[in-house]
């Protein structure tokens, strides 16, 4: 079997076990350690973080003899669509994707899977009842990370206090979930003052808008901001900033660098991170034990992380 790469021993993963899964390839048709081509399709590589993925697959595949390229969707299902066919009519042996239309891939990758193609998704679930059109998940419960800020959030503000929420796009599954998530993790006096959704991407511009809008509607009843996406945290400070107000609780999610950063600079409270190297890591684990005959499980959940000024320091720093 080929060597497993020393990063998973580092990964601070547990695996929530809700089936097992193998591909349709046949053991026979393979000997354990055998080189595999696999594909990564991904919504945008303009996202840091799907860049930084794509990075770490081509950092750690060698260690699984496993060669990949990649399609970037730029945002289009379409384009992701026409990858999957790609990788059906040119013989490849792995998917990872992160889709962009979690609905619109599903029947692609069903005839991806059929074609004898082990599918693995990456970071950004599938729809209840797809579980069919992959092989495995791996990616963190935006969910639990999020009920856990939340959970914090009821810590530092026992008397109680109001928040404000900058959303990523609306109606994506990251979005749902740590807008739910967060909500569940807080204590009844906890207050929300306003919530309002990007329109587009994930843009820091617009996070500083939808903040200033806040701040000149509900000024100084702001105690809290819980924000979708670090890079959005990092707009939210600049208008906070502008606006003379240092003292206000602000939480991302991603745990970037910009994260990182303002956490340790004490202008972010809280970073609510994902570990692509570990997600990476354990993907490409899964993918090779399944071509070499093994049984994964069906659902790899990766622990977010909470960063904050008492760990910032102590925590491997990320790379996008």
């Amino acid at each position: 079997m080929v060597k497993r790469v020393s990063a998973i021993l580092l990964v601070t993963a547990f695996v929530v076990v809700f089936a097992t899964a193998c591909s349709g390839v046949g053991p026979e048709e393979r000997q354990p350690g055998d080189p595999a081509k696999a594909m990564f399709i991904t919504q945008t590589m303009t996202n840091d973080a799907q860049a930084f993925t794509w990075r770490e697959f081509q950092r750690l595949m060698g260690e699984f003899n496993i060669t990949m390229t990649h399609i970037s969707g730029n945002n289009e299902v379409a384009v992701e669509i026409d990858g999957v066919e790609m990788a059906i009519r040119d013989g490849y042996n792995v998917i990872f994707c992160n889709p962009s239309d979690t609905d619109a891939i599903v029947e692609p990758l069903r005839r991806a899977r059929e074609a004898g193609i082990i599918v693995g998704i990456i970071a950004t679930q599938l729809p209840e009842g797809a579980e069919d059109a992959m092989d495995f998940f791996v990616g963190t419960d935006d969910f639990a990370g999020s009920m856990t800020a939340g959970e914090l959030v009821s810590e530092a503000f026992q008397s109680g206090a109001n928040f404000v929420e900058v959303g990523g796009p609306a109606g994506t599954p990251a979005q749902i979930k740590r807008s739910d998530g967060f909500r569940v993790g807080l204590a009844e006096n906890i207050i929300e003052l306003d919530a309002k959704n990007s329109s587009g991407g994930w843009e820091t511009a617009e996070a500083k808008a939808i903040m200033e809008e806040f701040l000149a509607v509900h000024g100084n009843a702001i105690d809290i901001v819980w924000c979708h996406w670090d890079d959005g945290a990092t707009g939210v400070i600049e208008a906070a900033r502008a606006a003379g107000r240092s003292d206000i609780f602000i939480i991302g999610v991603g745990g970037n660098i910009a994260g990182f950063e303002q956490v340790r600079d004490s202008t972010q409270a809280l970073s609510v991170g994902q570990s692509y190297t570990s997600i990476v890591a354990q993907a490409l684990d899964n993918a090779r034990r399944i071509l070499d005959g093994e049984t994964v499980p069906t659902i790899n959940i990766i622990p977010m992380v909470m960063v904050t000024i008492d760990n910032v320091n102590d925590l491997p720093w990320p790379e996008w």
